[in-house]
């Protein structure tokens, strides 16, 4: 048996859960079609979801194609506030379907969605959803997205042009008049390269091109192949929790295969394995190559954990396939005795959303966002699933900083008022935009333990997510370790420790922010804030009219077409923007941006320090 791990993504409401229902109705694993509307579908299970009528999780179900195929379907959040779950999924696919609507055609995030595709070099299938809707205009739609990648529609008879573009072989033999072999091989090669996009017209909610949908998914997608004999190797792409509490970690199988009762490692031991069949979940003793699985027992394990080893699968490129959040906000319980167990549950919040980025400044509580919705669903869920009401302060805008030169600092064991037993020197330096932060040793590894120079490298890391001089993230950046000390372990003559003589980790870990920061602070930063490009529709006599809205809000455009406004807006007034939007457009404008750099912050720089 062959898998195909398949995600199905779209712009919101464009009806891709309505389509999971759909393919399952027609590979025969349900009997009814569940209804958005109604809440009674079978990928949208939390009980927000079905209050709202969209995807807020990202959802597996299993369903078969042909006799050796099955495909392990991921459904995916629309609302580009949900990004976050997308990304995950994408790091664990074989392929993709992208829904369109014929009504609203190719919206914001659809282009979003296929240049993250495109970038991934994913192969994808296009649905444009909705034919039985009033309004529904497929060829406008395909024009639209032809413009966006290469397309082509299954019933167009210019199949041969579209495949000679991408191929010199079949464009040689076109021209020559030679035999141009079996063109059906030739789009599933094409396709499986992403070099081509086929275009699929139907409903989901009437069955309308689904079955020819089922096709294309089976013969041109490439199921995975995988060894169930290799070494084992996996990913943890989603974290959730049982009934008890209990985590339940999501698997993406590569190679070799897992067995109830393996160990991980020291904290982890499969307790129970489930895989996804033909609609259902399935207990299992193992799961093997190829298919994804529930796993219980990993008490420690993360979202992006590689499991067993990380081998060089094609996940391994697809991280941070989009911007992280770019707003935060601070959090606060309704009444103070619910202090503790608001830390408590948006520290479980964080565990199945990474991105969500808890951060504890003496008893503040701060959460990353990427919009107003995702703060309205997390409200909710901690009011519905641990009693918890809340209030948010209003969201701000997330800043970064950058160091302005280099910068030293050392402290030495028991000498100017040091407190702990550890020698530490740090040397900072500024490193190019998008780097990322390198830490270094510029002292000999085996000067000390190396579980002291694991506690210094940890505490840098942690240190710098907010050890700017305003508090904000310091980014891209290189932290050389110049000076090492320690005291050995030493013991009493009757064998007892005595630990105000003797270094442990938990030295290296308090004194390094301490070091660290005195190094930033001699190396100077200076605030960035996040800038996006925007690509802005709106009627074309209003064109001349939106200039001075855009620049009131320190929109620089750098284009202009009949209908259209490119160019660049700061993080910050984006949202307002999209506010302002429908009365600046008569309700016809959209609006799409996409984060492109950091920018130095003009005027006093915005602080987190109070």
């Amino acid at each position: 048996m062959h898998f195909l791990n398949l995600g199905i993504l779209a712009h919101v409401d464009a009806g891709k859960t309505s389509l999971t229902e759909r393919l399952l109705y027609t590979a025969g694993v349900i009997d009814e079609v569940g209804s958005v509307d109604a809440g009674s579908t079978r990928t949208d299970t939390m009980d927000l979801e079905r209050q709202r009528g969209i995807t807020i999780k990202a959802a597996v179900v299993s369903f078969p194609v042909t006799d050796d195929v099955t495909v392990n379907l991921i459904d995916t959040p629309g609302h580009p506030d949900f990004i976050a779950e997308v990304e995950r999924a994408l790091s664990v696919l074989d392929g993709a379907v992208l829904v369109v609507s014929a009504v609203e055609g190719v919206q914001a995030q659809t282009r979003v969605l296929m240049r993250t595709l495109k970038r991934l070099c994913l192969p994808t299938l296009i649905f444009v959803n909705k034919l039985d809707r009033r309004n529904a205009d497929p060829e406008r739609v395909l024009a639209e997205i032809a413009r966006m990648t290469p397309a082509m529609a299954q019933d167009d008879p210019r199949l041969l042009d579209h495949l000679a573009d991408h191929d010199d072989d079949l464009l040689a033999a076109y021209v020559d008049n030679r035999p141009t072999g079996d063109l059906r091989e030739r789009l599933r090669e094409q396709t499986a390269r992403a070099r081509v996009c086929p275009v699929y017209f139907g409903s989901a909610i009437t069955g309308a091109g689904v079955p020819e949908l089922m096709d294309g998914i089976a013969a041109l997608l490439p199921p995975t192949k995988a060894d169930p004999d290799a070494p084992v190797s996996g990913t943890v792409f989603k974290i959730d929790r049982g009934p008890a509490g209990e985590r339940i970690a999501y698997v993406r199988m590569f190679a070799g295969t897992l067995r109830v009762r393996d160990r991980l490692d020291d904290a982890n031991r499969i307790t129970g394995i489930e895989v996804f069949e033909n609609g259902a979940v399935v207990a299992r003793p193992a799961v093997g190559a190829g298919r994804i699985a529930t796993l219980r027992g990993l008490s420690r394990v993360r979202i992006g954990d590689a499991v067993g080893t990380a081998g060089p699968h094609r996940q391994q490129s697809r991280k941070a396939a989009f911007v992280p959040p770019s707003l935060e906000t601070v959090v606060e319980p309704a009444r103070q005795r619910d202090a503790g167990a608001l830390h408590a549950a948006l520290t479980r919040l964080a565990e199945q959303d990474p991105l969500i980025n808890l951060r504890q400044d003496g008893t503040t509580l701060s959460v990353s966002l990427y919009g107003e919705v995702q703060k309205e669903v997390i409200q909710a869920t901690l009011e519905a699933d641990h009693g918890i009401d809340v209030t948010f302060r209003e969201s701000t805008t997330i800043h970064v900083e950058r160091l302005l030169g280099t910068g030293e600092a050392v402290e030495v064991i028991a000498t100017g008022g040091n407190p702990f037993l550890a020698t530490v020197g740090l040397r900072v330096e500024p490193a190019p935009p998008g780097s990322g932060l390198t830490f270094r040793l510029g002292v000999e590894l085996g000067s000390m333990p190396y579980a002291f120079f694991v506690a210094v490298e940890e505490s840098v890391r942690r240190t710098l997510r907010t050890g700017g001089r305003h508090g904000w993230e310091v980014v891209d950046c290189t932290v050389t370790m110049t000076r090492s000390g320690y005291w050995a372990r030493q013991s009493h003559a009757h064998g007892t420790f005595d630990k105000s003589m003797s270094s442990t980790a938990g030295d290296f870990r308090n004194l390094t922010p301490l070091v660290l920061r005195e190094a930033v602070k001699r190396a100077g930063t200076r605030v960035h804030e996040p800038v996006h490009a925007f690509h802005l529709d709106c009627p074309a006599d209003l064109v001349p009219a939106m200039m001075p809205a855009l620049a009131k809000l320190r929109a620089v455009p750098l284009g202009t077409g009949e209908r259209e406004i490119t160019g660049e807006i700061p993080a910050a007034s984006v949202h307002r923007l999209q506010m302002a939007l429908p009365a600046l457009t008569r309700g016809e404008g959209t609006l799409e941006t996409s984060f492109v750099r950091y920018e130095p912050v003009i005027g006093p720089p915005p602080s987190r320090v109070t």
